[in-house]
């Protein structure tokens, strides 16, 4: 980070126009040069900083800072996920789910029926951990009926992301609604209320409509089915409950966070922090791993060599999707510590509009601004909450104010985001066609959010 004695001099015309600059060099060195994305990150990161003044001394420690901070949560989530999709997809569980989905609701809603699955498993668990366990299923039932990955990937997207935006016990409305003095339950409903309908349209639907115009394949990052193996594939109940095993862990870990914010469990218990240690999703994706290994591996008479050359094989074809999702959690980091974000919010909380149309308008370009929805939520919540303290709300009212700031965090979703990299990344796309699929659909999911507590603040 810069040194504790660095003030950022240039104000936020200049610093808007520098992270403008910075993405523009970005998009023409991956899209017009070609230039890997990785190199492509770190050069721009690195210039920016430069030209935005942040001491030299400083600029290394800052890079490392955002790579650092941002491989700290992804790598242990994508490898460890990584391993678990191997073990699914090639002891043929994969298949078993994909036949079982396709059974219950045709071929032609296998997209809707992996969608309404990740909106049950995007109750609890975060959005990047949610993706990483559902993608052998997504890509299985791709394989078995063909089509575009949009088709059936975008709507399992989109169902983890509007959960994850929208929904308690997700961090991004958990800290708004603390923030803005919300009722959490009121916040739970509303969310759902909320993301329901928007999943439907802006990845359910959208998925379908990109999906019959952008033919993209089904990568082989996760590996395919051994079929030597699917002669004895696990059952169907085996593979949901390994499936459910991190979400249930998940979900103990945050209903003992919402316990203990609410007083109910004592914090210092040394049984709840065992509990909430176990529930972490790093150690809970690492409990599901062993246990996977065991069940789908071992009891299936799978030898200890070729069990660890499956799961190795799982971490190469990541790495490139790690690496290249720090490297833009480091460019977002930059952008931050440059001190735009902060900028920004002192101009625009000047504006005088509506605390609704407010909270969206300044997460929105905040989210724009620097890559992190979280700290865009924050920011623009902790920049209305006097307004919203003054207005004497009701409890919908304000609810549906934390719903239109966490809209405001997701639209718009680019290159200074680490989860724009880790989906396109895992889906094979370049950055031109995530910005057309991802981008986009990131970007309906704010507006319809908004739009919706919008109505819900008027007639509330």
């Amino acid at each position: 980070m810069p040194p504790e004695d660095w003030t950022q001099t240039l104000t936020a015309g200049p610093l808007l126009a520098i992270a403008a600059g910075a993405i523009a060099l970005l998009l023409f060195l991956i899209i017009k040069l070609k230039l890997h994305a990785f190199l492509a990150l770190v050069l721009v990161s690195l210039l920016t900083a430069v030209v935005a003044g942040i001491p030299t001394g400083s600029v290394v420690e800052v890079l490392t800072a955002g790579f650092g901070t941002t491989l700290a949560t992804v790598a242990l989530l994508v490898g460890l996920g990584a391993m678990l999709g191997r073990l699914v997809e090639t002891s043929g569980g994969a298949k078993v789910m994909a036949d079982f989905l396709i059974g219950k609701f045709g071929e032609r809603r296998a997209p809707f029926a992996l969608g309404l699955a990740s909106l049950i498993f995007g109750f609890p668990i975060f959005f990047d951990a949610g993706l990483v366990v559902m993608l052998p299923i997504v890509f299985s039932v791709g394989r078995r009926l063909g089509g575009s990955l949009l088709l059936y990937g975008l709507p399992v997207a989109g169902a983890f992301s509007v959960m994850h935006i929208y929904v308690p016990p997700h961090p991004g409305p958990v800290a708004a609604t603390e923030f803005l003095g919300a009722n959490v339950g009121i916040v739970i409903l509303l969310g759902l209320v909320v993301a329901i309908p928007t999943w439907y349209v802006t990845s359910y639907l959208f998925g379908r409509y990109v999906g019959r115009r952008i033919e993209l394949p089904i990568p082989a990052i996760l590996g395919e089915a051994d079929e030597d193996q699917l002669e004895n594939p696990p059952k169907f109940g085996t593979v949901v409950a390994i499936l459910l095993l991190p979400l249930v862990l998940i979900f103990a870990n945050t209903g003992l966070d919402a316990l203990r914010a609410a007083g109910s469990v004592d914090p210092e218990n040394p049984a709840v922090q065992a509990l909430r240690a176990i529930g972490a999703t790093p150690v809970a994706l690492l409990i599901t791993v062993l246990v996977a290994a065991w069940v789908l591996g071992r009891r299936r008479g799978v030898s200890g060599t070729a069990l660890e050359k499956t799961l190795d094989s799982a971490l190469g074809p990541v790495c490139s999707v790690i690496l290249i999702t720090g490297a833009g959690g480091m460019f977002g980091g930059v952008l931050r510590a440059t001190g735009i974000g902060d900028a920004l919010a002192d101009v625009l909380g000047d504006l005088g509009l509506p605390v609704i149309v407010a909270g969206f308008l300044i997460a929105a370009i905040l989210r724009v601004a620097q890559g992190s929805a979280t700290v865009a939520l924050t920011t623009a919540a902790g920049l209305i909450a006097p307004a919203v303290e003054a207005g004497g709300f009701n409890a919908v009212e304000l609810a549906a104010v934390v719903v239109s700031v966490a809209a405001g965090s997701v639209v718009l979703s680019h290159v200074n985001d680490s989860g724009f990299w880790l989906v396109g990344r895992f889906f094979d796309m370049d950055v031109k066609t995530t910005l057309r699929t991802w981008t986009v659909m990131e970007t309906a999911i704010g507006v319809m959010g908004f739009a919706i507590a919008a109505l819900v603040f008027a007639v509330a």
